[in-house]
């Protein structure tokens, strides 16, 4: 009882605010006053939020969001999204958090090529890591290759100090940063140099066959037509293939068309690959990425003439702000 309340009654409180229902509790009994919808609805959260405690997972406020949102949808039980485990260590598992991650995760399972389309933070490249690690740990294929293309994200960085590997080594830092959180940290050299784990610019892709291995392209988005299809084509015997991007953040030079944007309709319809989008509700970082990433959206679908007036409002409001301060 005390796991379903929540540390000083936070997710009774996240109830009533999600479902505008008086929630109260009393011994071991959860009593909800509201609109009939409201406690329809109120009274499937709670045997969810029962089910996942019983499997022996915690509950955090984001967590019973989640629950409410899935159940608000009525497309999955969140208990089976939640307490799908893909990979443990150190303590730590690494599960689905939302309807769209389970979904991407069972695409990986079922399907030989999977692209995962969405913004920043919805867990593309985490979970695919996720997934190869698995794979590596249950033999299933013999080593893990990790590749982006060295783009620059608006900036001009120059002429790098260094070996080559240290002048590509901070385009391939996200990689590394999340595989030290699968694999123990000791032993991540030794793979790296058995080849057993290899990470590396797309560039390094070419001429290339891969066999029996999970093969993960970050930042997709970044690649021409020409990259995007040098990577497919790399393709071996019992191998998988994981590409992950947001079309919202391009970086191409010169306006290039971005490989990412345009293989959905090249290949639509292929059996065998999936295309699964995720959207700024599958964010799973800190609350406020997923409002600005749903900001930014709202913004990019007004016409030309709405944003200017948007950012005219802006800078109005900024310099009232200015003349007040001034006045003070």
């Amino acid at each position: 009882m005390v796991t379903v309340l929540g540390p000083a009654d936070e997710f009774l409180r996240t109830l009533e605010r999600e479902l505008d229902a008086d929630v109260h509790a009393r011994g071991n009994e959860i009593t909800l006053t509201g609109d009939p919808d409201a406690l329809a609805l109120g009274e499937d959260v709670l045997n969810e939020m029962v089910a996942v405690i019983r499997t022996g997972q915690g509950l955090t406020a984001d967590a019973v969001e989640r629950i409410i949102a899935m159940m608000r949808s009525a497309e999955a039980s969140p208990a089976e999204v939640l307490t799908q485990n893909i990979l443990s260590n150190r303590g730590k598992t690494i599960r689905p958090k939302t309807l769209n991650q389970k979904r991407y995760v069972d695409a990986i399972d079922q399907h030989t090529v999977v692209f995962g389309i969405g913004p920043a933070g919805t867990g593309k490249t985490y979970l695919a890591m996720a997934k190869a690690v698995q794979a590596l740990q249950n033999k299933e294929i013999n080593r893990i290759i990790l590749t982006r293309p060295a783009v620059e994200a608006g900036e001009r960085l120059g002429f790098l100090p260094g070996t080559l590997s240290d002048k590509i080594d901070p385009y391939l830092r996200p990689l590394y940063d999340a595989l030290h959180d699968m694999v123990e940290p000791d032993s991540i050299p030794r793979l790296l140099t058995a080849g057993t784990i290899e990470v590396a610019p797309l560039a390094y892709m070419r001429g290339r066959t891969l066999n029996d291995a999970f093969i993960i392209l970050d930042e997709a988005q970044n690649t021409s037509m020409e990259q995007m299809k040098m990577f497919l084509t790399r393709l071996g015997f019992g191998a998988k293939m994981v590409v992950t991007g947001d079309v919202t953040q391009v970086d191409l030079p010169g306006g290039q068309r971005s490989g990412l944007r345009a293989v959905e309709g090249i290949l639509d319809g292929v059996e065998d690959i999936a295309f699964c989008r995720l959207t700024n509700h599958d964010v799973v970082r800190h609350k406020l990425v997923g409002r600005i990433v749903a900001a930014y959206d709202r913004f990019e679908s007004l016409s030309d003439t709405s944003r200017e007036l948007t950012g005219n409002r802006a800078a109005r409001r900024e310099a009232a702000r200015g003349v007040a301060r001034g006045g003070a």
